[in-house]
């Protein structure tokens, strides 16, 4: 299936992460099956053969590809596996009209379009493939993995579970039909105020300045986009944020509806003292009850660690890459 979208790739290295000198490294372009182009790099280690292990990498929810998800599909390349990083559907360097949109299905379909483009390569054993979401594409990723039989072991990094916090706040302190009907009545009214003005309002990305008295999550999340540590001119996060309507239909489509159906290999792991923590280990218990492929099921919760921590490392090497190239070389033998 040919593109039909032609895609403007930036070729100079812009990662907030250094280029690693035992990796290959090419932008790739595939199709999802709406027809959107997706952008991704594509990161292959060097002086390799054969028929690779492959995974697909893509998060955080309003990051793109030179940020967290690069990180990740980098440093397992460094440690043998043929990898992708890509940009989401309306964002980053992707296609997708209007831009800084999010949809539970058409994002959970980007990463079975990423297995699709996997599976067709020369050096890649497409039995072999598996894919890692960080924070709202966790919860994509398990999504995928619920739905998709090709993908062998899915790893799930300082998830969140985009459906959840939107229809039910934070700590689903917001979990009421009154306090959703008001949400709903809101978007309604700016999905008029954007059709009467011809254009798509958007959110904000992550606040700045940092106020004072903002909560802790807050000042992690400008920690790591406002800061040199994290920054890109193309993150939605970094910059103006998603579309304000962008993420309504997460209000009453639950992406994790059927986790303990998942059949294949999952690492969840989340840091101890990240404010998301409690998406995990729900997520985690509602995978293993009464499923009956428990055993190649796992939490693992990193000490001291707080969200963004697992998007770099934050500083003290939070990320378990040694733990991710243990569970997929099991797992996608």
């Amino acid at each position: 299936m040919a593109d039909t979208t032609t895609l403007t790739l930036t070729e100079e290295w812009d990662k907030t992460f250094p280029k690693s000198e035992q990796v290959n490294h090419r932008k790739v372009t595939f199709r999802n099956r709406y027809g959107i182009t997706l952008a991704a790099d594509l990161y292959e280690p060097k002086n390799a053969a054969g028929r690779l292990a492959a995974i697909a990498v893509c998060g955080p929810f309003g990051a793109v590809k030179e940020q967290a998800a690069g990180l990740y599909a980098q440093t397992m390349a460094e440690r043998g596996f043929l990898t992708i990083a890509f940009d989401p559907s309306f964002t980053g360097e992707s296609g997708g009209e209007p831009r800084y949109m999010a949809s539970p299905d058409i994002n959970t379909e980007d990463f079975q379009a990423a297995v699709d483009f996997l599976s067709v390569q020369e050096n890649v054993d497409s039995e072999r493939i598996g894919t890692i979401g960080i924070c709202g594409w966790g919860g994509m990723a398990l999504n995928a993995a619920a739905l998709d039989t090709r993908i062998k072991a899915t790893v799930a990094s300082t998830m969140y579970d985009m459906t959840r916090v939107n229809a039910k706040g934070y700590f689903d302190a917001e979990d009421s039909a009154d306090a959703r009907y008001e949400k709903k009545r809101a978007l309604n009214a700016q999905r008029t105020a954007d059709y009467r003005s011809g254009a798509y309002a958007l959110a904000g990305g992550v606040v700045d300045p940092l106020p004072d008295d903002a909560p802790f999550f807050v000042k992690d999340y400008y920690d790591y986009y406002k800061t040199p540590r994290g920054y890109h001119p193309r993150s939605l996060n970094s910059n103006g944020g998603w579309s304000v309507i962008g993420c309504m239909s997460f209000l009453n489509q639950p992406i994790l509806q059927y986790v303990n159906e998942i059949r294949s290999a999952v690492l969840v792991m989340h840091g101890e003292k990240a404010h998301s923590c409690y998406f995990s280990r729900d997520a985690y218990a509602a995978m293993v009850k009464d499923n009956p492929y428990a055993d190649n099921k796992e939490l693992l919760i990193i000490p001291d660690a707080v969200h963004t921590d697992l998007y770099d490392g934050g500083g003290k090497d939070a990320i378990p890459f040694g733990k991710l190239e243990t569970f997929f070389n099991e797992h996608l033998r």
